[in-house]
């Protein structure tokens, strides 16, 4: 059986009490050892932050994309009747 060169990093960490009753406790809860728990922390925080980057991303290209209008009661008056004749023409199909 031939396994492929892993680059794992160990780390070692010393945790207070309570934290280390928190992740014995969630990991035996969700039925993971505590460094998968851990490592499962650590992924989803990355997911976390790249769509934290992605929704900036957006926000910015919103700010940069023209002059800005101004939503008043009226707008939405408007929108909500474009979006009923929208909804009505879709289900005449």
């Amino acid at each position: 059986m031939h396994s492929e060169p892993r680059d794992d990093y160990v780390l070692h960490l010393s945790l207070p009490t309570e934290l280390e009753s928190f992740v014995e406790e969630t990991s035996r809860a969700a039925g993971v050892a505590p460094e998968e728990f851990v490592r499962r922390l650590i992924r989803e925080d990355r997911e976390r932050r790249a769509e934290q980057e992605r929704l900036e991303a957006l926000l910015l290209e919103g700010l940069n994309s023209g002059p800005g209008i101004e939503v008043t009661p009226e707008f939405w008056q408007r929108k909500d009747r474009e979006h009923a004749a929208w909804q009505k023409n879709r289900e005449r199909g």
